[in-house]
């Protein structure tokens, strides 16, 4: 399955995925700019992504825990999303997120 990354700058970057994956694993494999400081724990927001608009509703909703997590989350937009918590289903082949152009990587410091 191909996953499509809009990195800070626009330019997009698409991946392969497999049923099952997670959305930060990919994106990180990809080189993005995708901390993801808790490894999924929902601690942080550093693995924010924003899920293109027509995406957005095939997702499953977003826990009441994330949704607080992205209250933090620098750029957060009303498709916004912890990139840890999706797990790739085929039904998600073509999946489009953006990473916010406020997104900061402080493991390539």
């Amino acid at each position: 399955m191909t996953i499509t990354f809009l990195d800070p700058h626009g330019k997009a970057i698409e991946t392969k995925a497999k049923p099952g994956d997670n959305l930060l694993r990919v994106g990180q494999a990809a080189g993005l700019p995708l901390e993801g400081t808790c490894e999924g724990q929902m601690a942080c927001s550093t693995c924010h992504v924003i899920v293109a608009a027509e995406w957005f509703d095939r997702l499953p909703h977003a826990s009441e825990e994330e949704e607080d997590m992205l209250d933090f989350a620098a750029g957060a937009r009303r498709t916004s999303r912890l990139s840890c918590q999706i797990e790739l289903t085929a039904e998600l082949d073509g999946l489009t997120v953006s990473v916010p152009k406020e997104s900061n990587d402080l493991r390539r410091m």
